[in-house]
């Protein structure tokens, strides 16, 4: 399994209606997406913004791609999004998840 983490960053003003838009979905149509098991989504306050990860899981790499498409390490942000942030990571990291502990239905 892989997991694909990513930074934004908005004002405290912004960051209610930021996360308001991250849920249910991180992206819309991903839970459709073959390969993905799920998300986080942490947020922090940090200074004088407040900062969110985004944490997907997905089966392999090649699951990220139906998503992320064949540069898959970009950072996919829709512009309806981008208004809010005040800066993000272009580039998503991506993790082999060498193990899972205490979620069930999840096994690394």
């Amino acid at each position: 399994m892989v997991a694909r983490v990513w930074h934004g960053y908005t004002l405290p003003e912004h960051a209610d209606a930021y996360e308001k838009m991250l849920k249910p979905e991180l992206l819309p149509g991903i839970s459709k997406v073959p390969g993905y098991r799920g998300s986080y989504l942490l947020r922090r306050t940090l200074g004088e913004e407040v900062e969110f990860i985004t944490i997907l899981l997905f089966d392999s790499v090649d699951s990220i791609r139906a998503v992320a498409g064949p540069e898959y390490e970009t950072a996919v942000v829709p512009d309806i999004r981008r208004k809010h942030l005040t800066r993000y990571d272009a580039k998503a990291s991506h993790y082999d998840i060498a193990c899972i502990n205490g979620i069930p239905g999840l096994a690394a």
